[in-house]
């Protein structure tokens, strides 16, 4: 299997990100595009940048990175309802002609501050019923020409987007991500999207949750190339074992000191709930997988850390692998520290 690392690039206007170091100019081009040029320098494919009303447009940030740099793959969090299907199939398009190929998107279906933008509360049901339809419109307008298409959310008629996705190799579009562990969301992912990702469950709740995928799949008569599977994960390496521990609990206690009432729209999240109720099993599950951070504000990808040396997480990343982990979106703070000690000592531990 080939494996692919990206990073995460947290998109706030809010300094201080899980730690990350408070400046004026956290988010600035320049502060970002170190980030980007690391990450090339580093060994990683690219980078997640997070979405959110109150955060900068993740489009508009992935053309600056894009321009700024020459390998440096961006994965554009992106929400159905903000965007419309073919306004958002001709953006990606021509930035993805622009940079080359280098774009990718991740579908995000979670609740946000709707009205903010316009946009209508649904119930879960509705609200998947739509980010499929995205997704096959998108997709459709990336490889068809004079599209028409009657959705109960979307239609377009004699729809053509330009300039036209250039196929590359096995590529025919910008890889689709998605991510959701509701029984609609599973259905959505089963049949239109192109990588599920995962966030960071113990391993027996991984392999369960692929296993029903793959089901579903043949199930629902998915008609693209087979579903692939990502994680989404804080890592937290040091030097030794011991150390990595050591920072880890005092991280821990620092957060304890200042938690914060968790956001309520997260929290009612199938997947946010499967992660804040694994403390319940334990501190530690796996053979480092450690859970205490959700319990003091921890969110997402930093509700649970895998901990340890470079080797102890490492051992940890190629279990997921041997599940059909193919994908990996990592992070820790401070970013650009974590992305040049993570891509030198991390990294090659998980060659091919």
């Amino acid at each position: 299997m080939s494996l692919e690392f990206l990073w995460y690039i947290p998109n706030q206007v809010t300094p201080g990100h899980r730690g990350e170091p408070v400046t004026a100019d956290h988010n600035s081009l320049d502060t970002l595009t170190v980030q980007a040029k690391a990450l090339e320098d580093n060994g990683w494919k690219g980078a997640l940048l997070g979405t959110g009303w109150g955060r900068p447009d993740t489009l508009t940030v992935a053309a600056s990175l894009a321009a700024r740099t020459e390998t440096f793959e961006p994965l554009i969090a992106i929400r159905p309802g903000y965007w419309r299907p073919a306004n958002f199939a001709s953006a990606a398009a021509t930035l993805d002609h622009l940079s080359g190929g280098r774009v990718r998107v991740n579908i995000v279906s979670g609740k946000d501050d709707l009205g903010a933008y316009g946009d209508s509360e649904g119930d879960q049901a509705d609200r998947y019923a739509r980010t499929k339809e995205f997704l096959q419109l998108v997709r459709k307008l990336w490889t068809e020409e004079n599209v028409t298409y009657r959705g109960e959310h979307f239609q377009v008629t004699d729809s053509t987007v330009v300039p036209r996705i250039v196929p590359r190799g096995n590529r025919r579009h910008p890889t689709l991500y998605f991510g959701g562990a509701s029984a609609a969301a599973e259905r959505v992912a089963a049949t239109e999207a192109d990588v599920q990702l995962f966030w960071g469950e113990p391993l027996e709740g991984v392999r369960e949750r692929i296993e029903r995928l793959r089901a579903l799949s043949e199930e629902l008569g998915r008609e693209h190339a087979p579903l692939e599977f990502g994680l989404r994960i804080t890592t937290f390496v040091r030097d030794t074992t011991e150390q990595a521990w050591a920072d880890a609990d005092a991280k821990v206690a620092e957060m304890a000191k200042n938690s914060q009432t968790p956001n309520p729209r997260r929290r009612a999240a199938v997947g946010q709930q499967r992660l804040l109720d694994l403390a319940e099993r334990g501190e530690v599950l796996d053979d480092n997988l450690y859970t205490a951070p959700g319990k003091y504000g921890g969110g997402g990808a930093g509700t649970t850390w895998l901990v340890g040396s470079a080797e102890d997480v490492a051992k940890s990343l190629r279990k997921y692998r041997d599940l059909g982990i193919t994908h990996f979106v990592l992070s820790d703070t401070p970013y650009l520290r974590e992305i040049e000690r993570q891509g030198s000592q991390l990294l090659p531990l998980l060659g091919e």
